[in-house]
């Protein structure tokens, strides 16, 4: 039986190379100084904080272009999203960037899922370049999403912060001396009922141990096949209950499992549970991940990115909070 969603690529798209900015704040990650810039202020210096969140994007995608020795005209797609409304901050980029542009929600999720595509356009010839990665801005997706910033709400020790950050990868037709991306797993969405936006690692959890235990099966791997398994955006406490999911599935080596929201801000307890954002899973794995299969620290690395698929609308509403989890397995031989 052929387990939905689970993909293998025949040609092993390459990532030639990734941008990633940040904030100010994001100085706080200990894993800052692999960031490519850091900007002094949270707007990037713009008007308005939609503005600056495409210019997260818009100078991401220009680091990775660059290190291929490219520009915008040189690439075939740009797959890029994030989670303000209508994915607007991404919509302004694209007006800047004049690439063909292929929208992408997946929530926080989108790092994986966007590059994702990217393999399947790569791995079809149907593109020689492309560029995948996602963004968010605390201040434009906080208070869209939870409360305005100048309310001040007290949040509780579930809730997660909002980074400030983009990641972009360029992806190409196999190459020798990167990362290749051989296998993949798109999540289904699962809603187990919970309503609270201030506890999303608790309501992505599940989704995170669904494409997990489907991508393990799918492929015939097991857990000890990888040096790394990282979650997005799961935070102290989801991680905790995907490593419990994990147990009961009897898999019982997590030696190797770590979580990006979790790590983001070294785990400081001022950022609650720790980061969030369509740019917090993308930052990490365009960074931290990517330049240890560079030096083959790593040699394979299986990246889930999570996403809770809610809109202001909707949880409004008093709807619950459908999630998904994206995977992608990424080697270096």
């Amino acid at each position: 039986m052929v387990t939905r969603g689970v993909i293998q690529f025949k040609t092993a798209p390459s990532i030639a190379a990734t941008g990633v900015t940040a904030g100010p704040l994001e100085k706080k990650s200990p894993y800052f100084e692999s960031f490519d810039k850091i900007y002094e202020g949270e707007r990037c210096g713009l008007d308005t904080n939609e503005h600056g969140h495409a210019k997260l994007m818009e100078d991401a995608t220009m680091i990775a272009l660059s290190k291929v020795n490219a520009v915008p005209a040189d690439a075939d797609f740009l797959l890029t999203g994030d989670l303000v409304n209508q994915m607007t901050p991404s919509n302004f980029c694209a007006t800047k960037m004049g690439i063909p542009y292929i929208g992408m929600f997946s929530a926080c999720a989108t790092s994986v899922s966007s590059l994702l595509t990217a393999a399947i356009l790569t791995d079809a010839g149907i593109s020689e370049l492309a560029i995948a990665g996602s963004a968010s801005q605390h201040n434009s997706i906080e208070r869209q999403f939870r409360y305005p910033i100048e309310y001040g709400v007290q949040k509780g020790d579930t809730a997660q912060w909002t980074v400030t950050a983009a990641g972009a990868a360029a992806v190409t037709p196999h190459c020798e001396g990167v990362p290749s991306i051989e296998r993949g797993t798109f999540g289904i969405a699962i809603d187990m009922g919970m309503t609270d936006p201030l506890n999303m690692g608790a309501a992505m959890a599940p989704a995170a141990a669904d494409t997990l235990f489907r991508h393990l099966e799918g492929h015939g791997a097991s857990t000890d096949d990888y040096d790394v398994i990282m979650t997005g955006d799961l935070g102290k406490t989801g991680f905790e209950i995907l490593k419990r999911l994990v147990d009961l599935k009897g898999i019982r080596n997590t030696n190797n499992f770590r979580d990006a929201g979790m790590e983001f801000y070294g785990k400081d307890p001022k950022f609650f549970s720790g980061a969030s954002g369509a740019g917090c899973s993308a930052a990490i794995y365009f960074s931290e991940i990517y330049n240890k299969l560079l030096s083959r620290e790593y040699q394979r690395v299986l990246l889930i990115a999570t996403g809770a698929l809610l809109s202001p609308m909707s949880f409004q509403q008093g709807d619950t909070i459908p999630c998904t989890a994206h995977a992608i397995e990424l080697t270096m031989k």
